[in-house]
């Protein structure tokens, strides 16, 4: 019997699909695609998203949704039911025209910013970036007409659905009253704690396979995904077709190893979301402070403990090791190098301490930028001077380790990185949850033996969908709202200890 649930599920199924392609082809731009092709692709992929939100804002979806409230439907299928309505509300305020230009804009944005980063070209790059951040107001400006919130809170909802500023700005406060003294504080204890790095060159090659095999380890799976190199580390795709990317120095190997077990954490949540409701609004992840606890479970709470460095040294000397500066491969050197608390330029490098201030950073100037109190001309002078404030570093004519390092205003995605710094809250907080559920969980993690961690994972967190907002499935995971506390006592028993 088809109802007009039934026929929403085969609308958002149809959209699903679309939004599968539209993947697809923005992975193989970052990957594949030859520089000349650009234009055409982003002329293409702009027309897709215009055609998916065409699907989204149909007419009848309204009346099928009113219509629907008044059929018998499952708990789920009522979960669902309020997240279509969701996406129908958020689809409508924008229009067709708009999707399209701010599509096009974002692609094309994103390729001068692999270009001109590269050559730390901060004028020529510029107005592109003008052009992305023109819209992005525009947008923030729509959604806060339509639903209510300030402006920087309508594009937050979109990346943490329920999250306000408010919340982040509590939570922040904390981190930035408490991490200073205690930044200091490990860094003063690890002066009696030196390290020496292990010394290249490290092949691309021989780095990916040794990327390879811990990802087999921890349960990802290679018939529905793949591992592939791009310009800046990223997890695509869609759950049945994971596309995870990497990049590889040969004078280090142990940033693309962190990468790589970063993206996976994201590419498990992907792949073991529910299978039952993969098409529809439920079976997608719910939002990216969730996204990014995963990956920051995989790569902080287990990839840099010494009982998964313990595990992880034979899979290194296997692949890896070239004879060199054999001082260096030790479990004891090799947990200092990845434990050390060092201020540094870029984000996707920073230790679990000294992170948090590379999100606050961009958090206050996105902030600011849309409340009409900056303008892009003026960032490389404002970011120079909060990485002084933060982390004593300057990046003074320094582009493309300053203003131009992220991918994310390029892209068009402002409201994202806070989530970044809740992800490595809700890391600690699951991962003191699981342990305390599991004591042996850190031995099993010295051994290579994942499956418990990705079983209760994929019981407690991944299997939900989208059914549960932040605060509310940090409630029934780990029994407490999300909280700053337990992450700086996480802090202090691994840097401090």
């Amino acid at each position: 019997m088809t109802t007009h649930y039934s026929k929403l599920e085969e609308i958002n199924k149809r959209i699903h699909r679309f939004s599968h392609l539209g993947a697809i082809l923005s992975w193989d731009e970052a990957v594949n695609m030859p520089k000349g092709s650009g234009e055409a692709r982003a002329e293409s992929i702009s027309e897709l998203y215009a055609f998916i939100s065409d699907e989204m804002k149909r007419p009848e979806i309204l009346e099928y949704i009113d219509k629907a409230k008044n059929e018998d439907l499952s708990e789920l299928q009522k979960a669902n039911l309020e997240l279509v309505e969701r996406d129908w509300k958020n689809s409508n305020v924008l229009d067709t025209d708009f999707v399209r230009k701010k599509s096009l804009t974002n692609m094309k944005c994103e390729q001068a910013w692999r270009q001109y980063r590269e050559e730390n070209d901060w004028e020529s790059f510029r107005p592109h970036l003008e052009d992305v951040v023109t819209l992005i107001k525009e947008e923030a400006a729509l959604r806060s007409d339509a639903t209510g919130m300030n402006k920087y809170d309508s594009l937050l909802d979109l990346y943490e659905p329920g999250l306000r500023s408010s919340e982040v700005d509590e939570i922040f406060n904390v981190l930035i009253k408490e991490l200073p003294t205690l930044r200091n504080e490990i860094v003063e204890f690890q002066t009696s704690r030196p390290f020496t790095k292990p010394e290249g060159p490290f092949a691309a090659e021989n780095q990916k396979e040794l990327g390879v095999e811990i990802m087999n380890a921890m349960g990802f799976d290679f018939t529905r995904g793949r591992l592939d190199v791009s310009h800046h580390p990223f997890c695509g795709g869609v759950p049945e077709d994971v596309r995870m990317t990497t990049r590889y120095s040969e004078d280090d190997f142990t940033e693309s190893l962190m990468g790589i077990i970063h993206e996976t954490g994201h590419a498990r949540y992907e792949q073991n979301l529910p299978v039952d409701w993969i098409t529809q609004p439920l079976g997608q992840s719910k939002g990216m402070a969730i996204h990014e606890g995963q990956s920051l479970f995989f790569e902080m709470q287990m990839g840099r403990s010494k009982e998964f460095l313990q595990y992880a040294l034979p899979l290194m000397k296997k692949h890896v090791f070239n004879g060199k500066s054999e001082e260096s491969w030790t479990e004891e050197n090799m947990t200092r190098l990845y434990q050390h608390v060092t201020p540094g330029y870029i984000r996707v490098d920073a230790d679990e301490v000294t992170y948090p201030f590379h999100v606050i950073l961009r958090y206050e100037i996105e902030r600011d930028i849309l409340e009409g109190k900056i303008e892009v001309k003026d960032l490389p002078e404002i970011w120079d001077a909060k990485m002084q404030e933060y982390l004593g570093l300057s990046t003074k004519g320094n582009y493309k380790d300053g203003v131009m390092q992220d991918v994310h205003w390029p892209s068009g995605a402002m409201g994202y990185f806070p989530t970044y710094t809740l992800g490595a809250m809700v890391a600690a907080q699951v991962f003191d949850t699981l342990e305390k559920s599991n004591p042996n969980v850190k031995s099993e993690i010295a051994t290579g033996e994942f499956g418990n961690i990705n079983s209760w994972l994929k019981e407690n967190v991944w299997g939900h969908g989208s059914r549960y907002e932040l605060q509310d499935l940090m409630q029934k995971v780990t029994g407490q709202k999300l909280s700053a506390d337990i992450f700086i006592k996480h802090l202090k028993n691994r840097y401090l200890s």
